[in-house]
């Protein structure tokens, strides 16, 4: 062998060398070693939305990477779980989603529910949620809207997201209770529904305080009344109007908004994510922007949320249940009764 061929042998094993000591390197590196992806399965200006948006900075600043935000809105949030569950199982892809998924399969929406990921925190619940119209509509209470759609059956427009959403399930609370015929028309998030109630394409929604009480301080939207029996920052309790007195029996109840990743993830990038979720979730200015909105702090990670999750399915699978409304019986998945 001469000694051209030799000096290249040479440089070839120590450049392959190098390569796998790189490798290993790279494996060895504590998690995260790249930027995240974070999938939010609502649109822009909705509770989901707002919630993460504010979320992620300071989850980013204990992690030392960016997450990169992305809206993938449509049927409920199946379209973003679906997107997660088709990416690598190694925790770089966040799905940041809320409530309606816990229902999937109980509504026959999709054929998965959050039994296929794994709870990274439980950031809050808005169970401060108002029924709200545009600024110049003729009702200013809960009774006034109620009068008029018994005396008008569907000619009032009312927002509807998907199955399972707040203003699926709280449309549904009231008509358990009274006579509430509307025209539903579906949107693709609270964001969307906002700017048709202030264009005047919709006329009334219900929508978590996170997504909507700016605009009503603001004067761009109009709140008739809080799903509660108790006042709201000066907005009346549902409860007042004589035929809601039995509201009450639902509740509390509300909107929740979390992380998410497979379940197939690596448990150090698990452990990772919780605690770097954890610490963003105690942050005072995370946590004043979300109360003032009307949301309650959970800040739950891993088993924590996981129970949490399994009380709210239970509870709310079994209200569409005794509705009428499930397409499939929670007991045949496993989903036991609320005691």
């Amino acid at each position: 062998m001469t000694l051209d061929k030799r000096q290249f042998m040479g440089a070839s094993l120590v450049a392959l060398a190098s390569a796998s000591m790189s490798k290993l390197a790279l494996a060895q590196a504590p998690f995260p070693t790249r930027d995240l992806n974070g999938i939010i399965q609502f649109g822009a200006g909705g509770g989901t939305d707002i919630s993460m948006r504010g979320y992620a900075p300071h989850a980013e600043r204990v992690l030392g990477r960016n997450i990169v935000l992305s809206n993938r809105p449509g049927a409920a949030g199946a379209i973003a779980a679906n997107f997660v569950r088709q990416q690598p199982a190694d925790g770089y892809t966040l799905l940041m989603g809320a409530e309606p998924q816990a229902l999937f399969r109980v509504m026959g929406v999709a054929d998965f529910d959050y039994n296929e990921f794994f709870p990274v925190n439980i950031a809050a619940m808005a169970n401060t949620i108002l029924l709200v119209t545009r600024p110049d509509a003729p009702w200013n209470t809960m009774q006034d809207i109620l009068s008029f759609v018994q005396a008008n059956p569907r000619r009032v427009r009312q927002y509807r997201s998907g199955i399972g959403t707040v203003p699926f399930t709280v449309n549904l609370m009231i008509s358990r209770l009274t006579r509430f015929e509307t025209l539903m028309v579906p949107f693709d998030g609270d964001g969307p529904a906002i700017a048709a109630l202030q264009g005047g394409h919709l006329d009334i929604g219900f929508l978590t305080s996170a997504a909507a009480i700016e605009h009503v301080r603001a004067g761009r939207l109009k709140a008739l009344g809080v799903l509660s029996d108790q006042p709201f920052q000066g907005i009346a309790p549902m409860t007042n109007a004589p035929s809601l007195a039995g509201l009450p029996r639902f509740l509390p109840w509300g909107a929740w908004f979390g992380v998410f990743v497979r379940r197939e993830v690596p448990d150090a990038a698990k452990a990772r994510l919780v605690a770097a979720f954890r610490e963003a979730g105690n942050n005072p200015d995370y946590r004043r922007m979300m109360e003032g909105r009307g949301n309650t702090m959970l800040n739950l990670g891993g088993d924590e949320a996981q129970r949490f999750i399994n009380r709210w399915t239970s509870t709310t699978a079994w209200l569409y249940q005794d509705a009428g409304q499930a397409r499939v019986n929670p007991e045949t998945l496993g989903i036991p009764r609320p005691r």
